[in-house]
């Protein structure tokens, strides 16, 4: 099988202003110019005011796109404060995150609603990064292969296999967000492989051996190399660290 790609995408969250949104852009297109992109790309999620600034300013990098953090179900209406596929797409962006544990969490997103996200994103030429993962409690209680399966299920599962060619899944453990802990290799590798069995039984092995599974939680540069050189493992969906030029070149290198 031809190695899958790999995948370093940074959320830089509701974090930087445009200004300074614009110098880590650059910054970041500095401490990446010396590192060969190979096999994989780079990712970066700015808010939404910063996209076609930073768009234009990775114009010609060959091995980095822009993305969102998050997009609306609708092409357009009036849903004052909301931004469409369409939209995003237009500004310049390639890829979009769905279903962020933070959007789960705050503002009660289901996987029914995060369906009609995916939907909407591939119909508009964006590649949606569809997240699901486990909460400390589930982890504990053992409920967590259950929420996973789940989340896959109501969220993606509907697709026809064309369109799930385009998806890209990001296992973040919601204990692991933020927090400073992190998924052992060994831990992250049983939910990727789980989730990638999951894809076989829906899908087949030919297409579920070709989706690409990041692992979102806590990922640094010290970390980075043991994480991604998992068999299913297919690079990072990062959090703070891709707000630091520096270690976030690093976590690409590591890739």
């Amino acid at each position: 099988m031809t190695p899958r790609l790999k995948i370093i995408a940074g959320n830089w969250k509701m974090y930087t202003t445009p200004t300074e949104g614009d110098k880590l852009a650059d910054e970041l297109i500095t401490a990446l110019a010396g590192i060969d992109p190979g096999n994989k790309r780079i990712v970066v999620m700015p808010p939404f005011l910063h996209i076609r600034s930073i768009a234009e300013r990775f114009n010609g990098v060959k091995h980095a796109s822009v993305g969102a953090q998050n997009c609306h179900f609708e092409n357009e209406g009036a849903y004052t404060g909301e931004i469409s596929a369409a939209m995003i797409k237009d500004a310049g962006a390639e890829y979009v995150i769905v279903g962020h544990s933070e959007r789960r969490q705050y503002f009660h997103e289901d996987n029914a609603l995060l369906y009609k996200k995916v939907s909407a994103a591939l119909a508009h030429g964006l590649t949606p990064i569809y997240c699901c993962g486990e909460t400390l409690v589930q982890r504990e209680n053992g409920s967590y292969f259950e929420v996973i399966s789940k989340q896959i299920n109501e969220g993606l599962f509907d697709l026809m296999p064309d369109m799930i060619n385009n998806v890209i899944v990001a296992y973040e453990p919601v204990w692991a967000i933020g927090t400073g802990k992190t998924a052992s290799p060994e831990q992250a590798q049983e939910i990727h492989a789980f989730i990638r069995n999951l894809f076989a039984g829906q899908y087949g092995h030919e297409i579920a051996d070709h989706v690409l599974i990041l692992y979102g939680g806590s990922v640094k540069p010290n970390n980075a190399a043991e994480l991604f050189g998992m068999k299913d493992i297919d690079g990072g969906l990062v959090g703070g660290a891709s707000l630091n030029a520096a270690d976030f070149a690093a976590i690409v290198h590591a890739a």
